[in-house]
């Protein structure tokens, strides 16, 4: 299996809930992390490969393509499943989050609130950010009637530091948002570690929504309202898809798309438009 990043919480539990399925299997259990880069997946992918293993359990990388030698490497026998994040010409089974839906939710529950100024904290880049839920916020903000602004687009790596940053440089803007969107789990930790620092009261200064239910999302006070993943049953469903695969001595074709779950704690509020929101 080769995951984004082994230090995100999201890959722990995705890694596990597979772990276990290949252990009920009686296989061995490969990890690499590629750091999201598509030049180290390659090299983790050849290593694979010479190793002979029987299948891989991919989350693609960013960067160049590597879909022409995953598909020698499956013609050989090696059986692939993608997960989280697929290239977007890929021909491979995957396991999905519905990333749209669940950006459109979170827009939706943003906007039933009162909240025109809205900043994602990832924008979408081909190569840094090509992922589907900052490809398709733009497209949601606007069919909602809402304006994004320049200043609020940030392409930076999927990572907590980055989130931190951009989060600084968007609450000090002359007219900042007054709710703010964090697009994964660890994106969520650096931009509530800002606002923070900043000393921004969550929600009565500026809401905040994130993905992923992690222990500390509950924790504080307020609660932070998140799209919930159902991780760990997308760990099982990419796992047993491999193993359906390798069984049947067959190319994996399935491709399954689960959905977010919103969950509301209090950190996200009616915008109070009287403050002064220069932090």
């Amino acid at each position: 299996m080769i995951v984004g990043s082994i230090v995100q919480p999201f890959f722990a539990l995705l890694t596990r809930a597979v772990g276990q399925v290949v252990h009920e299997h009686g296989y061995t259990f490969i990890l690499a992390d590629s750091q999201y880069r598509s030049d180290l997946e390659l090299e983790l992918v050849r290593n694979f490969h010479g190793n002979r293993v029987a299948g891989i359990i991919l989350r693609s990388g960013y960067g160049d393509s590597n879909v022409p030698y995953l598909r020698r490497i499956q013609q050989s026998g090696i059986r692939i499943v993608e997960v989280d994040h697929i290239y977007p010409e890929s021909p491979f089974a995957h396991v999905m989050l519905d990333g749209a839906g669940a950006v459109e939710t979170g827009v939706r529950h943003l906007r039933s609130l009162g909240h025109t100024r809205i900043a994602a904290v990832r924008d979408h880049h081909p190569v840094i950010n090509p992922d589907e839920r900052s490809a398709a916020f733009p497209a949601i903000m606007a069919e909602a009637g809402l304006a994004l602004p320049d200043a609020y687009r940030h392409a930076i790596p999927p990572v907590e530091d980055e989130a931190y940053r951009a989060t600084k440089q968007i609450m000090a803007l002359p007219n900042p948002p007054t709710a703010l969107f964090a697009l994964n789990g660890s994106m969520g930790v650096g931009t509530y570690r800002a606002l923070k620092d900043l000393g921004v009261r969550i929600p009565d200064d500026v809401s905040l929504l994130a993905f992923d239910n992690y222990p500390w999302t509950s924790l504080v006070a307020p609660g932070i309202d998140v799209l919930e993943q159902p991780i760990e049953e997308m760990g099982r469903a990419a796992a047993n898809i491999l193993f359906g695969a390798i069984g049947r001595d067959e190319v994996a074709t399935e491709r399954r798309r689960f959905q977010a779950r919103l969950i509301v704690r209090g950190s996200c509020a009616a915008p109070r438009e009287d403050l002064d929101r220069s932090f």
